[in-house]
């Protein structure tokens, strides 16, 4: 039967059209119309409980392509979801037919084109898993080789370590869970490479200034550089985790609600194993021959702060990290100058607040407080944005 002209459902359709004939499932529509600004408590003028609800009619009601059925038969959008037909006058645009599959047929022959997907699947997951783990692996290789090396060849080492592990980052954080759908700008780069810099040696630059000054380049912390690179791998699966269990709550949520209440505490739950698994190999990279130990506190917030703006990225947030992670590189970098800017005439009152604090607390307290206020305030953002249902739409 055909609606009424003042149908406020049909007008929704109209304005969301595009929206509706590209969604794959009203769950999509659902996530469209929240990040529109359609909630909940917006719902009542079309005639609805909530948002799920509504999209669910509106998938229903939307002219699309003929699909398939598992028998083969072709059948109307229309009836997927509520057995109700399109209007009359939104009729489907005919698509292209749809190959029933057949016994000895090519497409799910035993033995055929299936076998060979799910090989190509294995293959897939299997080169994500070892992107994931290269990152360890090469910096691993790097230090055994770093901590035997002299002279003008610790100097080699040290630069070809530095971009063999640079490499194998990019290489992991563009394959698997953890490929974002924009690229980085440098910005965050720079930051990153500022930030695991001072992981490595902040500590004992930050010692030499607020001590008689700097002498001579301070050896490397790489126990935290190889706990670092070690915890790519349980990232990519946290990150993994987080958004196949995002996706079931969306599944089964009934309102918007509903699915922020869900989602919030898984994660916080994934951030929490992440900072587990973060920590335990923090801790078993101290015990590593050859590695010279640092502070673990720093590097398990740098961890953090580095595994949240990842996470971010990889939903479509990529700026609110980029400004975490520069803010961070800043303060460091600021507090090793306030030192130098003690040194000059007049100027005893700049480095006052940094020489106590790392005279009361070590020089470590410095990077742990900012990374730790960095982290606290991007996981405060990530709970606030990683909870709507729009974030998961196309995950």
């Amino acid at each position: 039967m055909r609606r009424a002209t003042g149908d406020p459902v049909k007008v929704l359709l109209h304005r969301h059209r595009e929206l509706c004939e590209r969604a794959a499932d009203p769950l999509e529509i659902a996530a469209g119309l929240e990040a529109c600004g359609v909630t909940d408590r917006a719902v009542a003028r079309y005639r609805h409980r909530d948002v799920f609800s509504l999209a669910e009619e509106l998938y229903a009601r939307v002219p699309r392509d003929l699909s398939c059925t598992p028998d083969g038969a072709r059948r109307p959008g229309g009836d997927r979801a509520t057995g109700s037909e399109p209007d009359a006058d939104l009729a489907p645009v005919p698509g292209p037919a749809c190959a029933a599959p057949h016994a000895g047929g090519t497409a799910w022959h035993a033995g055929g084109t299936a076998c060979g997907a799910g090989r190509g699947s294995l293959r897939r997951r299997g080169g994500r898993a070892l992107a994931a783990l290269l990152p360890a692996a090469v910096c691993a290789a790097a230090l055994a080789v770093h901590a035997r090396a002299t002279g003008p060849l610790l100097i080699a080492v040290t630069a070809a370590g530095a971009a063999g592990l640079a490499a194998a980052l990019v290489l992991a954080v563009r394959s698997g869970p953890l490929r974002a759908p924009r690229r980085a700008p440098l910005t965050t780069w720079a930051a990153t490479l500022l930030l695991v810099l001072y992981a490595a040696y902040g500590d004992g630059l930050l010692d030499q200034l607020a001590g008689t000054g700097p002498v001579e380049p301070p050896p490397p912390a790489t126990a935290p550089l190889l706990g670092l690179a070690a915890a790519v791998a349980p990232a990519a699966l946290c990150a993994r985790l987080f958004a196949v269990r995002a996706r079931r709550r969306l599944a089964v949520s009934r309102a918007l609600d509903d699915f922020t209440a869900g989602v919030r505490p898984l994660l916080l739950a994934v951030v929490a194993l992440q900072l587990v698994a973060l920590t335990g190999l923090l801790a078993a990279a101290r015990l590593v021959p050859g590695t010279r130990p640092g502070a673990l506190a720093p590097a398990v917030a740098l961890g953090a702060l580095l595994f949240l703006a990842r996470l971010l990225a990889v939903y479509g947030f990529p700026r609110a990290g980029s400004i975490a992670l520069g803010g961070a590189a800043a303060a460091q970098a600021l507090a090793c100058l306030s030192l130098l800017a003690g040194r000059l005439p007049g100027c005893d009152a700049a480095a006052v607040p940094v020489r106590r604090a790392v005279e009361s607390w070590g020089a470590a307290a410095v990077p742990g407080a900012v990374c730790t206020a960095a982290a606290l305030v991007l996981l405060g953002y990530a709970c606030a944005v990683l909870a709507r249902a729009s974030a998961h739409a196309r995950r």
